[in-house]
């Protein structure tokens, strides 16, 4: 791989990782305005409401930069960071189409990508525990409880498709996918999503930003750019989190002509399923704390150790 190559390919995720979660954000906008019949976010602009984003952008750049008198200034400010680029991470793993269309390949891509986003949900504890607010910290602990319960189904989940495919590649996840996986790796596939969204404390999973219980958890204290770069990182955790599951369960640039326009495929898959995020949020009531320890536990990894199970099954028996 020369210089350039490897110039062209930084430039692409960098250009995807700035572009893609504003665009998410954008249609959350509009999404939310035609299901809950928001107007405001339609008129920002003129046509359709194009410059809420910009407008979003202004005001939180206009807003001014406080840290807390009593707060943790250095772990305080590198919050926002750490969460936010472990997803830049992870996008240059992501293969977007067939043969060497991907950032960089990594061998045990499956475990580093799990791993990386693990990184992401500490910006969340650190920022909680940094605020010298009780509010915060007891965010950040809703945090840690939601990360422990839902890493494990996540990971189970990934390691059957894993199983599947005989490797822990990405790209070689999608060489060796066929779409009747499809059948036998659903429920996988919603253990894997489900899971993610919890990570990302997205509703219905959102009580660690429960503002009628703890103002917005980890996040009550930071105003300005700081909190823009968190709203950023839930973005880009959906854009990831849609790619990922895109990528290991409805086959990532598998399609007609794929040879051709498989990253077209990868993108329209992993819209459709950020558009579902979208939808969850607008359609379903936060759940409480116990229901979400109780999912996790009773429900999820109970489904994801069935699915390694069927996947061991189909692999000796079929296979």
């Amino acid at each position: 791989m020369d210089v350039a190559d490897v110039l062209w390919r930084l430039a692409a995720v960098l250009l995807a990782f700035l572009l893609l979660p504003l665009i998410v954000g954008q249609a959350e906008h509009k999404a939310m305005a035609h299901m809950q019949g928001r107007v405001g976010p339609m008129y920002a602009g003129g046509f359709h409401g194009w410059a809420q984003l910009v407008a979003d952008g202004v005001k939180f750049a206009q807003k001014e930069d406080i840290v807390p008198e009593g707060a943790d200034r250095r772990i305080f400010q590198l919050a926002p960071a750490v969460a936010l680029l472990p997803y830049l991470v992870v996008l240059i793993v992501i293969p977007v189409g067939d043969g060497d269309a991907v950032g960089q390949a990594v061998d045990a891509g499956v475990f580093f990508v799990l791993a990386v986003m693990g990184v992401g949900v500490l910006g969340s504890l650190m920022g909680g525990w940094a605020s010298a607010n009780k509010f915060s910290l007891l965010g950040g602990l809703r945090t840690a409880a939601q990360l422990l319960a839902y890493e494990l189904p996540m990971l189970l989940a990934a390691a059957s498709v894993a199983m599947a495919a005989g490797t822990l590649s990405l790209p070689g996840i999608l060489e060796s996918w066929q779409w009747w996986w499809l059948l036998w790796q659903i429920t996988g596939g919603l253990v894997f999503f489900t899971a993610g969204l919890a990570e990302l404390q997205r509703p219905p999973f959102d009580a660690p930003v429960a503002d009628s219980e703890i103002i917005f958890g980890a996040f009550t204290e930071y105003t300005g750019l700081r909190f823009a770069l968190f709203l950023l990182a839930e973005y880009a955790g959906i854009v990831v989190l849609s790619a990922l599951t895109a990528v290991l369960f409805l086959g990532g640039w598998h399609g007609p002509a794929a040879a051709d326009l498989g990253w077209v495929w990868t993108l329209l898959k992993t819209a459709v399923l950020a558009f579902v995020v979208i939808w969850l949020r607008v359609s379903y009531p936060r759940l409480r704390e116990d229901q979400i320890q109780r999912l996790a536990w009773t429900v999820l990894v109970p489904l994801a150790l069935f699915q390694i199970a069927l996947t061991g099954v189909v692999k000796v028996v079929i296979q």
